[in-house]
């Protein structure tokens, strides 16, 4: 297992991290991801959401280079993902699902992985079988669901990969184990790596990822900051107030007004603020409070059904 503290020279390329472009793929007369077109930049952490059946394995696997796209390309730090000897220098993956091999240990399996990958750092992954709490002893066939994934991130994490692709990585891990995976992906974006997260838990998404791309049946539907996707949708805004009620009627941006009882008003506000804050102005208001939507909100609002 190699040893190495800094990332390949790669990593402070002046392209993109992955670059897709209009990229398909059709399995007979199921199209799976349908013109998808995303660059992720150096050093980002990157959501990637979707439902089941959205594409987001699919376009995964394409960026693997483990399927051919039917139309598009897929880049690699600049290299096309189907070159995958090349490719495959410059990433880490850890799938939803991980499989080990049976009779190795855990130790033994890190040591293959290691050789592998990109180059490991020693201590770092020391540090990362501690703090997942892995006994390395154990064989490969003995682990439960969680401990397999966390030999998985273990040995990405400990990598100096330039681009972490991470598909569902936090499954089957308890609430603990989850922060502990939290902390890594901020180290690894602190050390310049960039993370490609596809993930279902809507929490996990908001508290580390810089972008986010939604897809919906195999299309891409936003791609944005979590702050530009907030502003996209309205705040819900509740007011106190001595003497008579704002007058809210007709007021650009205003809507869903709820008069809780003779002193306090909800709304939802869409758009610019200053047309609501005028009309507030002209009263004697005690207490504001404004609450933006979570990103679960957002999500819903998208897909209008529940998301589990």
């Amino acid at each position: 297992m190699s040893t190495t503290a800094a990332l390949p020279a790669r990593a402070l390329d002046t392209n993109p991290a992955v670059s897709i472009e209009h990229l398909s793929k059709r399995f007979g007369r199921t199209l799976a991801v349908d013109d998808l077109t995303l660059t992720v930049a150096p050093g980002e952490v990157f959501g990637f959401l979707g439902p089941n059946g959205a594409g987001k394995s699919t376009t995964i696997r394409m960026l693997l280079g483990l399927i051919r796209p039917t139309t598009g390309t897929a880049l690699v730090f600049g290299d096309n993902a189907n070159q995958v000897r090349t490719t495959h220098r410059h990433l880490a993956y850890v799938p939803a699902d991980v499989a080990l091999w049976p009779s190795l240990t855990g130790a033994e399996i890190l040591q293959l992985l290691g050789r592998l990958g990109p180059g490991t750092d020693l201590r770092y992954l020391g540090e990362l079988v501690d703090r997942f709490a892995l006994d390395l002893n154990k064989l490969g066939k003995t682990y439960s669901t969680g401990n397999r994934q966390k030999v998985a991130l273990v040995a990405a994490f400990a990598t100096r990969a330039p681009l972490l692709v991470l598909d569902e990585p936090a499954s089957g891990l308890d609430p603990l184990m989850e922060r502990e995976f939290r902390r890594c992906v901020a180290e690894a974006r602190d050390r310049g790596q960039t993370v490609f997260l596809s993930s279902h838990q809507l929490g996990e998404v908001e508290a580390l990822c810089d972008r986010v791309a939604i897809l919906r049946g195999g299309r891409l539907v936003e791609i944005a900051t979590l702050a530009e996707l907030r502003r996209l949708q309205r705040t819900e805004v509740e007011i106190s107030y001595d003497g008579r009620p704002p007058a809210l009627t007709d007021i650009d941006g205003v809507v869903s007004v709820e008069h809780l009882d003779d002193t306090r008003i909800r709304f939802t506000l869409s758009g610019p603020p200053a047309p609501a804050l005028r009309a507030l102005a002209e009263i004697a208001v005690t207490a504001l409070s404004l609450r933006e939507p979570t990103l679960e909100e957002i999500f819903l609002d998208y897909y209008g059904r529940a998301v589990r």
